[in-house]
């Protein structure tokens, strides 16, 4: 055996179905209180309320929700090295992801067709034309087109680390998913600077920046979510990378923190909603960059 490596094994009782009943958890609670300070806070920052009050719910909100969340994906963590991920409890984490990408591309469909609804149609009060007049585009061939190439080579290495991980190799996913994670970080380092810099517009001062910022932002959010999934996934997988899957007779189950070629739709997971994070990109850089700035 290679030194380093532990072998690890947990006992556990037989049952007499496919299901996994959870135990009563104050997660959900915790994390539907987090959710609402959050967005109470966001409301009192777009009526102007008392600064002090709103900056105090906004960090309450975020650093509860983030540790909430954590809580909660190290409990699903242990429930699957407990052997309560069955094949059948698999499908349904798998059924949630989906119907989860599934409305966030209703939620940017919405952004989409606000903007197509805008530009196709000019309204006679922006003047009839697309973009409204006075607007300074921002150059598609400068900062945009510099993120659409840092976000398909980051969809390049997320998919050379799922294949690595289906060979049993440990290194060389660590290496692609660090490549991709760093590749979002530039991202959103280059969308920043675009904001400071680059854009010559605000959010106030008609419905094309309106649109864009509101567009963009979300997707930087989503792409900051992707970035701290894939990090997380990380983490365990590094942390984890001495325990393996060992062979146990059928009264015991085998378990692990880390990854298996045949068991890890924690980073599945992640890795779909990456490529979500793509492919809106690539819609958003066509219309609203590229076409909408024609």
């Amino acid at each position: 055996m290679q030194t380093g490596v532990q072998k690890i094994s947990l006992i556990y009782t037989a049952q007499k179905h496919f299901f996994h009943l959870v135990n009563t958890s104050a997660l959900p609670i915790l994390t539907a209180a987090s959710v609402f300070f959050f967005l109470i806070s966001q409301i009192l920052y777009l009526h102007r309320y008392n600064i002090l009050i709103q900056n105090e719910l906004f960090h309450f909100g975020v650093l509860s929700l983030c540790l909430t969340l954590l809580n909660w994906f190290i409990a699903i963590i242990k429930e699957s090295a407990e052997g309560h991920h069955t094949t059948k409890v698999q499908a349904g984490l798998r059924m949630g992801m989906l119907l989860f990408i599934a409305s966030e591309v209703m939620f940017f469909f919405a952004f989409f067709w606000a903007f197509f609804h805008f530009s196709l149609s000019p309204a006679i009060v922006i003047g009839m034309v697309w973009p409204p007049i006075g607007t300074q585009i921002l150059d598609v061939w400068g900062l945009p087109l510099v993120n659409t190439i840092l976000l398909l080579a980051s969809g390049l290495t997320i998919t050379i680390a799922h294949a690595v991980l289906l060979q049993n190799k440990p290194e060389e996913f660590h290496t692609s998913l660090l490549i991709t994670i760093w590749l979002g970080i530039c991202f959103l380092l280059c969308q920043a600077f675009e904001y400071k810099h680059g854009v010559k517009f605000s959010w106030r001062e008609n419905i094309y920046g309106s649109i864009f910022f509101i567009t963009t932002g979300f997707h930087g959010l989503h792409v900051t979510i992707g970035t701290l999934f894939l990090l997380f996934c990380l983490v365990r997988g590094i942390l984890s990378r001495d325990l393996i899957f060992i062979e146990a007779p059928l009264n015991e189950k085998c378990f692990t923190y880390a990854y298996a070629s045949d068991h890890h739709f924690g980073f599945e997971a992640a890795a779909w909603y990456w490529h979500f994070v793509d492919v809106v990109w690539l819609f958003l850089f066509l219309t609203i960059y590229w076409w909408g700035g024609v």
